[in-house]
């Protein structure tokens, strides 16, 4: 069992690796914590763009006083020379004496190795301190390497009755400000906010993050478009050249309109004429994306759900009843019996000025 003071400090580094959230794809938010005599001598999360890694940031902050130290990663230290050395040398070469690790990395260039090398070079190594919360924090990661998709996360605001228009297409605003606001700061966590082509024409969205003071990088856009029928003008056109704006369409479909705007081409294949859904999610994979914040419309949303691609599902409810004519949170999926249904499994809820939000989780 993992004492207090491994629990405390390792809860410390997972708040550190929470920071990087959305900024360092296509590696993983790492934190790390440097302690020794009960002291913190460095903290440190993976950067913006992926480097330097946490494990850098934290020695630095640290200086020459490792030596002896304790380094807490909610990531096995890498073991492959990349961009940069592998942070296990660092480790090393730093005289720190003990590495706790919160969960292992699946990418086989570490997989174990990083461990081995502490090991080796006579560090002690403790592993799988609050595993079950780094598995979480690192889930979009993880989903990359070994499932070749990103993990997603889809967000619904919806009525009371489950409709997230009227018959007519208003659906500014359904929930508050409040709710409003934290979609920024959820957009924020994310590589990448994903739409499908009707929410281009309807909204004319920017999707982007606002309002967060001293926010990085910015998500990509990402727009299904299986013709490719998005006017090439508004918001996301005018925008693509500063913040980028990927397109998934079928491999037959034109993207001639869009290709001064800045906005970059992803072909994928097609089923009954429209984007394989899979097969945009592994395009988006070996692009590096690793979490991905899907806003719908309910043709999208009913489609990610459908083919088992919704990780994580996140519902604003406002208290406004629209009625039958207006229009239903997720499209046709063709479910006739109710066990063949996606189910999910309740994680939370909390009101949020007047809504209220519930996180629901794959089971």
């Amino acid at each position: 069992m993992p004492s207090n003071a491994d629990k405390r400090w390792m809860a410390l580094a997972l708040s550190m690796g929470e920071r990087g959230l959305g900024q360092t794809w296509p590696n993983p938010s790492v934190g790390c914590v440097i302690v020794k005599d009960n002291r913190v001598l460095g903290r440190g999360y993976t950067q913006s763009g992926g480097r330097p890694h946490a494990e850098v940031m934290a020695l630095r902050q640290a200086g020459k006083k490792t030596h002896g130290a304790t380094a807490y990663v909610t990531l096995e230290p890498c073991a492959h020379t990349g961009k940069t050395p592998p942070c296990a040398n660092a480790l090393i070469d730093a005289g720190i004496s003990r590495v706790v690790i919160a969960t292992t990395d699946p990418d086989a260039r570490v997989a174990g190795k990083g461990t081995q090398m502490l090991r080796d070079a006579g560090i002690n190594v403790t592993l799988d301190v609050l595993k079950k919360q780094a598995d979480q924090a690192h889930a979009g990661f993880f989903s990359r390497i070994v499932e070749n998709r990103p993990f997603v996360t889809l967000k619904l605001a919806i009525s009371l009755d489950g409709r997230i228009a009227t018959s007519t297409g208003d659906s500014q605003w359904i929930t508050g400000d409040a709710s409003r606001k934290y979609v920024h700061f959820l957009r924020a966590t994310h590589d990448a906010v994903m739409v499908g082509r009707g929410t281009v024409i309807a909204d004319n969205p920017s999707l982007n993050v606002r309002g967060i003071k001293e926010h990085g990088r910015q998500p990509v856009r990402i727009v299904m478009d299986s013709q490719m029928k998005s006017p090439a003008v508004g918001n996301l056109a005018s925008t693509a050249k500063d913040i980028p704006v990927w397109f998934c369409h079928t491999k037959s479909a034109s993207f001639d309109a869009w290709s001064d705007t800045g906005a970059i081409s992803i072909p994928c294949a097609s089923a009954d004429g429209r984007v394989d859904i899979s097969d945009a999610m592994t395009q988006l994979a070996n692009a590096g994306l690793t979490r991905i914040f899907c806003e719908g419309g309910g043709t999208l949303a009913g489609a990610l759900i459908q083919a088992g691609l919704v990780d994580q599902l996140i519902i604003m409810q406002a208290g406004v009843a629209i009625g039958a004519d207006g229009t239903p949170s997720l499209g046709a999926m063709g479910n006739t019996v109710l066990k063949d249904a996606a189910h999910f499994d309740l994680q939370n809820v909390r009101q949020i000025g007047a809504d209220t939000i519930s996180v629901w989780a794959k089971p």
